[in-house]
């Protein structure tokens, strides 16, 4: 019998919405493009999606930016983090963010992660008192850790919280949607996130005098006043004289493709889970595979699935790799040696401190992940996990891994 093939690219997104598109050729048609070149009393694209944005996420003030990485190195300057500062972060998540770290000349201090692929929480609390600045928070690829011990740990150390929340967007945790925990929550839109606009960012906060240096950095000159979404034009009086401008706006084209996308993502996070709930039953029980537990109280947004292969040997684990590729499954493996496209991992990343982090290298060793992008449907996760599941099995009960 012919073994069942996969055949659509899991690189492939949506097209944007009709009603982005429109908006986006209305922008091109006036050539108004830069978020401060306004006619009158227009309200530009930027500032609309600042004010949508900021009620979606429940916060006082939001700020677009040019990308994901902008926001966490933008955040960080707000924060007056600098030359030499340690900051807490992930020892598993993605390099923008100890590389947000680094660009300001800070130190990334690496944090273990658990069996959830949350940060560990008793290694934070160990870390959390030794001299850090800030902690930043990487929500990797979707996995919310307990936010009410997490803010408890920080609150006692005076540690500021900054969240990476490029993988949950629309996610939550105890009803309170991720990026509204720190003093700052930082989003990405690019393609391969929960909104697309190629590059983008976003940025969120309820402090006055943080927003207001963040939108003093990122470019605004003296035309703050335009924002819809910003503190009163006083918090910016002592700030405007002494706040360096890095500019990293966003401008009213990519704003006008993500804003009717923005309005459709509760109904966009609902595909996603579906995605993610066919993939983990299809999955469950599989000998020599085990599934990320997720906790009751995270609101998940399911674009993308993780699990893990405890105790395989790496050979093993590159052969299921290349197996399930072989059927049209591509999974991508954060425990190889050297980094592959988007999979390095801390001892990569050179820029910072060697440091050990033996629970992340076990936990990574065996850690699995993949893409769900929306253009699948639950017909297709249900084969995707068939295929996984079969080239496992194999695998698992030949004795390979």
């Amino acid at each position: 019998m012919t073994a069942e093939r996969f055949d659509k690219p899991f690189t492939q997104q949506e097209p944007i919405p009709e009603a982005g598109i429109e908006a986006a050729l209305g922008v091109l048609r006036h050539g108004r493009l830069h978020r401060y070149n306004t006619l009158g009393d227009e309200v530009g694209e930027v500032a609309a999606l600042e004010v949508e944005f900021a009620a979606f996420t429940g916060a006082r003030y939001c700020l677009a930016v040019a990308s994901g990485g902008y926001a966490l190195g933008c955040a960080l300057r707000a924060l007056g983090i600098g030359p030499g500062d340690r900051v807490l972060t992930n020892g598993f998540t993605l390099a923008p963010v100890p590389g947000a770290i680094a660009s300001v000349g800070a130190v990334p201090v690496f944090v273990e992660v658990d069996e959830g692929l949350a940060i560990d929480l008793d290694d934070l609390a160990a870390k959390a008192g030794q001299g850090a600045k800030a902690l930043m928070l990487s929500h990797m690829r979707g996995h919310i850790c307990d936010m009410d011990r997490l803010m408890a740990i920080c609150n006692g150390a005076s540690l500021p919280v900054i969240e990476d929340c490029a993988h949950t967007m629309g996610g939550a945790w105890a009803g309170v949607p991720s990026g509204r925990h720190g003093v700052m929550g930082c989003y990405s839109t690019q393609t391969y996130k929960h909104l697309n606009s190629g590059e983008g960012g976003l940025i969120v906060s309820d402090d006055a005098d943080l927003m207001a240096r963040a939108i003093l950095l990122s470019g605004s000159y003296m035309l703050y006043p335009r924002h819809r979404a910003a503190p009163p034009p006083e918090a910016f009086e002592a700030a405007r004289w002494v706040t360096p401008n890095v500019s990293g706006r966003m401008d009213n084209l990519r704003a006008a493709i993500l804003r009717p996308q923005l309005a459709d993502m509760p109904a966009q996070i609902a595909r996603w889970n579906r995605l993610y709930r066919r993939i983990e039953a299809g999955l469950a029980e599989t000998p020599g595979l085990r599934l990320v537990s997720r906790p009751d109280k995270e609101s998940i947004v399911g674009s993308s699935f993780q699990f893990l292969l405890p105790g395989w040997r790496a050979d093993a684990v590159q052969a299921l790799v290349a197996r399930c590729q072989g059927r049209g499954v591509e999974l991508k493996w954060f425990g190889a040696a050297e980094p592959v496209a988007f999979t390095s991992r801390h001892d990569s990343w050179r820029y910072a401190p060697p440091q050990s982090l033996p629970e992340t290298d076990r936990i990574l060793a065996g850690l699995i992940d993949m893409r769900l992008p929306l253009t699948f449907d639950e017909a297709d996760a249900a084969l995707i996990a068939r295929i996984i599941r079969a080239e496992a099995e194999v695998l698992f009960q030949g004795g390979v891994a």
